[in-house]
């Protein structure tokens, strides 16, 4: 009878486990949309049409104040509900089974907000941080209506994180494996299957509306081994652009931000603020493709929709990690993974624009822009097999995978010999630590 007994409530379970993972996907797809409509549509507002062509028509004062004041705005959000500034599903599956207090329905929509007010302003974050924490927040909502024992709280987060990054990238592959390999590795076994369906509903209503970044042009199981050799050269080139992105975020870190820290006291995260917002409004006026999300230059570079020149992509490399890092320490509010792909996939185009260029192989640069996105993101993000996946999800291309395998392996060890990658694992960085790691 104990048995009996055992088995029906482990059915009862898995059955409410299945109802909660599809109703997380459903409604987290239909929020993310939401939440993407709003950006896109805020930003033609504020812009007057797709800034992209439309931003040099604007005045210039204009262009340059916009993000100025957006900065401010989320400041202040900020400063009135901490909570804003919190990213990392990780982070929030913590402050649940620590039961410190999950956050409030009104500190979301204040995310929310903050995170639009970023995005559609110019400000190098992504949209996959708010979408990740909007798939949490509905799973946490529909496991306290389903009363799911507590120890299963951690899985029913991760279903809610897979959902909303399968929805944002309309991806549903890639959001199981970020689930699995930032949260939820140790339920692999057990559990993947409400992942899976978390994921492709959420899949199945973003997909109605939103294209996904697609690689237009695969070769499929055709191997060129043009690019496997490269990787030789690829690596160190990766390894070094990695290590420049990681410079510059400590310099301006500890030289700049705590020298103002130290001048002005309680001001100082303000004047941050304007400074960066002023930063961005510049970027924008010089190149508006090296601001935003970096869903636009990533689409262009992988099916080259535009013929860029190697001398402005070299401008907008420079411009963009720039514009990430001061994006970063301003307080704007939004995720890291698809401002970091953009920047390894501008950085591998430039190489396969370079390779072109001395005629040493005869190489496609769009293929180094799918690998570098994916080494790029895996590598700062400590996610290995998730920017695997993602290079097959995207391209569906041996050539892409296999390079991609081999350079996130390599180059990661590398970078883990100087650097405390962890720090970069979200948006959310704790200055305190940072300090005492460099004393």
């Amino acid at each position: 009878m104990k048995l009996k007994d055992f088995l029906n409530k482990k059915a009862f379970i898995f059955k409410d486990f299945l109802i909660i993972s599809f109703l997380t996907g459903l409604i987290t797809g239909g929020f993310v949309t939401l939440f993407l409509y709003m950006n896109k549509l805020l930003t033609k507002i504020i812009f007057n049409g797709n800034p992209y062509e439309t931003i040099h028509n604007l005045p210039f004062f204009y262009v340059v104040s916009i993000p100025v004041i957006a900065i401010m705005i989320v400041n202040l959000l900020i400063y009135f509900d901490k909570s804003v500034k919190i990213y990392g599903v990780a982070q929030i599956a913590d402050i649940v089974q620590k039961k410190e207090g999950f956050i409030a329905l009104k500190s979301l929509i204040l995310k929310i907000i903050a995170s639009v007010i970023s995005i559609s302003t110019g400000f190098a974050v992504g949209t996959e941080g708010p979408s990740a924490e909007i798939g949490a927040m509905v799973a946490v909502q529909l496991e306290k209506y389903f009363s799911v024992p507590e120890k299963f709280l951690r899985v029913i987060i991760s279903v809610g994180a897979s959902s909303g990054i399968a929805a944002v990238f309309v991806s549903p592959i890639t959001g199981i494996a970020f689930a699995l390999e930032s949260i939820a590795y140790e339920f692999f076994k057990n559990y993947i299957i409400f992942l899976i369906v978390g994921a492709f509903s959420a899949f199945s209503i973003s997909v109605l509306f939103f294209p996904a970044i697609g690689f237009l042009s695969p070769s499929g199981r055709f191997l060129n081994y043009d690019y496997i050799w490269l990787m030789g050269l690829f690596v160190p080139f990766m390894t070094f652009l990695i290590y420049f992105y990681l410079t510059l975020q400590d310099k301006i870190l500890l030289i700049f931000k705590f020298k103002i820290f130290e001048k002005f006291g309680k001001y100082s995260q303000l004047l941050f603020a304007i400074i960066g917002g002023f930063s961005i409004g510049l970027i924008l006026w010089l190149e508006p493709r090296a601001a935003f999300t970096g869903h636009n230059i990533v689409e262009v570079l992988f099916n080259e929709f535009q013929n860029i020149p190697f001398k402005v992509i070299i401008l907008i490399l420079f411009l963009r990690i720039f514009a990430t890092t001061i994006s970063n320490f301003s307080n704007a509010v939004g995720g890291m993974f698809l401002p970091l792909m953009s920047i390894g996939a501008i950085g591998g185009y430039g190489f396969g624009e370079a390779i072109k260029l001395l005629h040493l192989a005869q190489i496609e640069p769009y293929y180094f822009a799918a690998i570098g996105a994916a080494i790029f993101m895996g590598v700062l993000m400590k996610l290995p097999f998730t920017a695997v996946v993602l290079a097959l999800e995207i391209t569906n291309d041996y050539n892409v995978v296999l390079a991609t395998g081999f350079g996130v392996g390599i180059i990661m060890y590398i970078t883990k010999l100087k650097f405390n990658l962890k720090k970069f694992n979200t948006i959310n960085i704790d200055f305190s630590e940072l300090i005492k790691l460099k004393k």
